[in-house]
């Protein structure tokens, strides 16, 4: 009796050993909130953020490096479609050559031969990332992949983003930038409604146009979205091996605008807990406790 019981409760210690280790383990590594100087406690190989409405720069790590991009180059396929004035009721059938090019990176959900709304295909491309979404989009405006690197390029050359070059149109393969100057597309992206309106969408079923039509779910990889404590006003995650974790992000600090880009994390999480040190930095400070106030004043 007494080793059955024994050995029960070794089970259950061994158990509860084994999720504290997995749950610590998945949690990452803590850091903390602020640096000795007092600023947000970035881990991010380059970060840079700014007051989208007056252009004041707020906090700044390697902002001028030079670094893969990854899927945030799908901001630049987004404007390029805006800008050259995609019918978003249209359709567009995605083929093999989306395929190909897409070739390397994560699962697809638009197959080809399948037919969508072009209004669905930016869905696909800014909540979900879909690799397949921006050829095709090109092939919507009448370009060709490498046009729509040619369109691409020449957005960055017109506003002025000197270390902006694209060789690919989805982000998988040698699409640089820096840190601050993806800022400036990303409120660029946000003053499009259309586009601002689709990148703070949290999760949307969309239909193919098919005489079948296959039904896909899409839940935005941007994870302060689904945070109630946050206004996101849109954004876009990124992820290569070369790249790291990349987010570019706009959200609501005190009643401000704030565009935030953090490029090259190393963890999967850690973009999201850089935008959390940083939110924390500039956000409202706490009331100080009375009593310890009163402490305070009487050690004057």
């Amino acid at each position: 009796m007494w080793y059955t019981q024994y050995m029960v409760l070794r089970s259950l210690l061994v158990a509860a050993a084994f999720v504290a280790l997995t749950t610590t383990a998945s949690a990452g590594p803590k850091f903390a909130a602020l640096t000795a100087e007092g600023l947000p406690n970035v881990q991010s190989a380059s970060a840079f953020v700014v007051d989208l409405d007056s252009g004041t720069p707020l906090f700044g790590k390697n902002v001028d490096e030079i670094r893969s991009i990854a899927s945030t180059s799908k901001l630049f396929v987004a404007l390029v479609a805006r800008r050259r004035g995609i019918d978003l009721e249209a359709t567009t059938t995605i083929t093999e050559q989306d395929a190909t090019l897409a070739r390397g990176g994560a699962r697809t959900r638009l197959y080809v031969g399948h037919t969508f709304k072009n209004i669905d295909l930016l869905r696909a491309m800014l909540i979900a990332s879909d690799n397949r979404a921006p050829s095709a989009l090109g092939r919507a405006i009448g370009l060709t992949p490498a046009a729509l690197i040619y369109e691409m390029n020449a957005v960055a050359r017109e506003l002025g983003l000197a270390k902006t070059r694209f060789s690919d149109c989805s982000g998988l393969n040698g699409n640089v930038s820096t840190a601050k100057e993806m800022a400036v597309i990303l409120g660029e992206t946000l003053k499009d409604p259309v586009l601002a309106e689709i990148m703070q969408t949290r999760s949307i079923e969309v239909s193919s146009a098919d005489s079948k039509p296959r039904r896909i779910h899409y839940r935005n990889t941007n994870r302060p979205i689904h945070n109630e404590r946050y206004e996101v006003l849109g954004g876009k995650t990124g992820y290569t091996d070369k790249a790291g974790y990349c987010l570019a992000i706009g959200t609501k600090v005190a009643g401000r605008r704030i565009g935030m880009v953090f490029l090259g994390a190393h963890g999967k999480l850690t973009r999201f807990g850089d935008f959390k040190r940083v939110f924390d930095w500039l956000g409202p400070k706490p009331a100080p406790n009375p009593t310890t106030a009163a402490a305070a004043t009487a050690l004057r």
